[in-house]
């Protein structure tokens, strides 16, 4: 925070770049599609972060955020909206920059790898039951 400053938290800095692209067209239908997978990508934070709440709709708090300007958000700890800034809740910038420009690295990875090698699942395998107590013994 000390480098860079502080962008409000909650997803709200990345809604507000989701805005910043609605103007935006790419210079073929590729490149459009692209976007609009960029778009749903910033949305998704702020989504997940409303569902973790357990709100049955994360669409409405989504689009009452969207709706607004500057640091207006939805405060999940109280369910509640207002300024971000103001209610405590920041992120650093370089946290948030840093986290677009690796996913956006990896993304960009993936779709320019004709394979990819991941490790197999492991299935959990249950313990053992124990065997029944008693003194046989004696």
């Amino acid at each position: 925070a000390v480098e860079e400053g502080v962008v409000p938290g909650g997803g709200v800095a990345l809604i507000r770049a989701v805005n910043a692209l609605q103007d935006l067209q790419g210079s073929n239908d590729d490149q459009n599609v692209g976007i609009n997978i960029l778009r749903r990508a910033l949305e998704e934070p702020l989504r997940q972060i409303v569902a973790n709440t357990g709100h049955s709709e994360p669409s409405v708090v989504l689009n009452a955020v969207i709706s607004q300007q500057g640091n207006y958000g939805f405060n999940a700890a109280t369910e509640e909206y207002g300024d971000m800034i103001e209610m405590g809740i920041l992120d650093p910038t370089k946290v948030t920059r840093s986290a677009l420009q690796n996913a956006a690295s990896v993304a960009g990875l993936l779709l320019t790898t004709e394979a990819m090698v991941a490790e197999k699942p492991k299935k959990e395998e249950k313990a053992p039951q124990m065997p029944p107590g008693g003194m046989d013994d004696f």
